[in-house]
């Protein structure tokens, strides 16, 4: 089996759908820096999460939080974009999902009473968790920018 991890931040809020037997499937589209030379480049990532097992902590990410996903990586796909461009599709089945200590998607830089009361939710749902960052970083993404 292969494993990557990436960490990047998502180009939208999740997605679900269900599979015509009734499997329920979440899409998340999440943008990596990669560093190519003095340049920094967006690597696309589409995750596929299968079933419910990270119900609980899905719900706190929307377009812009920040994650990191361990997964099993799948064959990369070929796609023409709309300016007739070859480009990859990247795309992994999430074996584990975690929030992030490298950014928040909101706009408090501090530590408050309710950031508190969330960390302890979330340490409670029985998921992984990692402290918050210092830094603030954010990320937003328009449709157009995003490749699938």
């Amino acid at each position: 089996m292969n494993q990557i991890t990436i960490a990047g931040h998502l180009g939208a809020d999740p997605e679900v759908r269900f599979t015509s037997s009734g499997q329920k499937v979440t899409t998340l589209r999440v943008a990596a820096k990669a560093r190519k030379g003095s340049k920094d480049e967006t690597i696309w990532w589409k995750v596929t999460v299968w079933g419910e097992q990270f119900d609980k902590m899905l719900t706190y990410f929307k377009k812009g939080s920040p994650i990191i996903t361990v997964g099993e990586l799948n064959k990369p796909e070929m796609f023409t974009d709309r300016d007739g461009k070859s480009q990859v599709s990247m795309s992994i089945t999430a074996m584990n999902l975690m929030f992030s200590p490298f950014g928040r998607n909101d706009s408090s830089s501090s530590s408050n009473s309710s950031d508190s009361s969330h960390d302890h939710e979330m340490a409670h749902a029985g998921h992984e968790m990692s402290l918050h960052g210092q830094g603030k970083s954010e990320m937003s993404f328009s449709d157009d920018e995003i490749p699938f």
